[in-house]
C-alpha cells in the first residue's frame, strides 16, 4: 500500500465526533443525543419504539448531541 492509500483508509475508519449544540436551561448538565430526545418526545405521544426506531435513534445520537452548561 502507498502512503496515500494508507491515509485514505485511516481517514475513513476514524469515527467522527458528533456535532455538539449547547442549550443551557433546556438540557440538564448531562449530554443527550438527538435520537434520545426524539425517542422521549414520541413516547410522550404514546408511540411505541420498534427495531427501526432504535437504529434511527443510534444514528441520530452519533450525529448530534445536546449539552447543558459546559460542553466538554
Amino acid at each position: 500500500m502507498t502512503d496515500d492509500t494508507l491515509q485514505a483508509t485511516a481517514s475513513t475508519t476514524k469515527e467522527r465526533q458528533p456535532h455538539r449544540v449547547r442549550l443551557p436551561g433546556f438540557v440538564s448538565d448531562e449530554n443527550i443525543g438527538l435520537g434520545d430526545a426524539v425517542t422521549r418526545a414520541t413516547a410522550l405521544f404514546g408511540i411505541k419504539p420498534c427495531g427501526g426506531c432504535e437504529r434511527r435513534a443510534a444514528v441520530l445520537n452519533r450525529w448530534l448531541v445536546f449539552s447543558g452548561r459546559h460542553s466538554r
